[in-house]
């Protein structure tokens, strides 16, 4: 299933959306690029999408989460690839 959570991260001038599959990383690199997301929005395990694409991206058949169900599903689903961290 494809997952998007609301624009709420601010950036460049804009809000940003993140976009991920709860099943495979092909799953959301075939729905991004049928869509118009250009390959440079991955971002690890999701797409970084901008508030003008998000209702486009749900009437697609993106499903409306919050950013923690999102994330929740990226791990439930081993495909969560967090930063790494730095310096410690």
């Amino acid at each position: 299933m494809i997952l998007i959570d609301p624009p709420a991260v601010a950036r460049w001038d804009r809000l940003w959306s993140h976009l991920a599959s709860d099943t495979s990383y092909d799953e959301a690199h075939e729905f991004a690029a049928a869509h118009g997301i250009p390959a440079r929005g991955w971002d690890r395990d999701h797409y970084d999408v901008p508030s003008d694409f998000y209702d486009a991206m749900v009437a697609a058949g993106a499903v409306p989460v919050t950013s923690r169900e999102l994330v929740a599903a990226l791990r439930a689903a081993g495909l969560r690839r967090p930063k790494a961290q730095s310096g410690r």
